[in-house]
């Protein structure tokens, strides 16, 4: 930094705040550090007392943290995305919509790999409301090196580093299997907590049907789930290994892929996902959905209800943070659990 006349400022940065005082109205910062002097800041400089600056001398090859920012602001994406002015060489990243939250790990890491600079997200793979905060941005310093910001550029790659993906999927059929609901000798209240998970991503029910433990009728539900416009499928109960729980059988009957019968998340350990040809999906849901406040389900609904196709290597990968502690009372989504 080097100190200089304050009518010679303009286009150089101020190195430390600058407060103004008004006897009985006003104390505080007229000018932030990191503030880029402007011409028309010279005359109240100058009535604050201030006829010399400190600055830093802006040479070639340097960035001010407020342009820094938005470069690196672009590189997270603005597809249904709110971007903040710029403040103090932060920019914070809102969702415009509601929908899944998606951050691509790896280049993010490299990018915050880079010294003197740094993207801040929330976890990706959750879901958002619109006006939810997603990421923040800066650089260390006032000033920083062009090279650096090229290097975190080359390493973010082509395309945005995050994205939010409104909810894709409208409907939902539910099978609920067991001859004990079919029959009417306990009541049914699996639908309810299940068909609520739902609506939270605007997801409407639009059938439900009780076929009972046969393996062969429980197919025949699902098939008729499938074939009538719903857009997934979702199977309750009969997920164990108990010799009368057929609902893993009749899904597969039913000409489902299935990606994973058993997840490494407690509860939930005995959930199905399936894929029909067409890309319909198609979940076996335990019981533990039923009462725990959130489960496997709670976990991969949003990218479910997104639209996105989830792989064996995804579920595998809950195992790290699937533990719920089962904390009384629930704070879902607020904790640990999935993250």
């Amino acid at each position: 930094m080097k100190l200089i006349k304050t009518e010679d400022a303009v286009g150089h940065v101020l190195c430390h705040d600058m407060t103004m005082i008004v006897k009985d109205k006003f104390k505080g910062p007229r000018f932030r550090k990191g503030h880029v002097v402007a011409a028309e800041d010279i005359p109240v400089l100058l009535a604050m007392g201030k006829e010399h600056l400190y600055v830093w001398e802006m040479t070639p090859g340097m960035v001010h943290e407020n342009d820094a920012a938005e470069r690196l602001a672009a590189l997270c994406g603005r597809e249904n995305m709110t971007w903040s002015e710029v403040r103090e060489g932060k920019i914070e990243l809102t969702a415009a919509c509601d929908g899944l939250f998606q951050v691509d790990s790896a280049r993010l890491l490299a990018v915050n790999g880079m010294d003197e600079l740094m993207i801040a997200t929330r976890k990706g793979n959750t879901a958002v409301k619109a006006g939810d905060k997603l990421a923040g941005t800066r650089v260390i310093p006032l000033v920083i090196e062009e090279r650096k910001l090229c290097a975190a550029e080359a390493a973010a790659g082509g395309g945005p580093l995050l994205a939010v993906l409104p909810w894709k999927l409208k409907t939902a059929a539910i099978v609920a299997t067991g001859s004990e609901v079919q029959k009417g000798l306990i009541q049914d209240t699996f639908t309810p907590v299940v068909r609520q998970k739902l609506a939270a991503y605007g997801i409407e029910t639009l059938s439900v049907s009780y076929p009972g433990d046969e393996r062969q009728t429980v197919t025949a539900a699902i098939a008729a789930a499938r074939d009538s416009g719903a857009d997934m499928v979702l199977c309750t109960g009969g997920m164990s290994v108990d010799p009368d729980d057929n609902t893993p059988g009749a899904i597969r009957d039913s000409g489902a892929r299935v990606v994973s019968y058993g997840a490494p998340v407690l509860p939930g350990a005995m959930f199905l996902l399936g894929y029909w040809q067409d890309g319909k999906p198609v979940l076996g849901l335990p019981g533990c959905v039923m009462y725990a406040g959130a489960t496997v389900f709670d976990l991969l609904l949003p990218r479910i209800a997104a639209g996105v196709e989830i792989s064996r290597t995804d579920i595998t990968a809950l195992g790290e943070g699937g533990l719920c502690l089962g904390c009384k009372p629930c704070h879902w989504p607020d904790c640990p659990f999935g993250k």
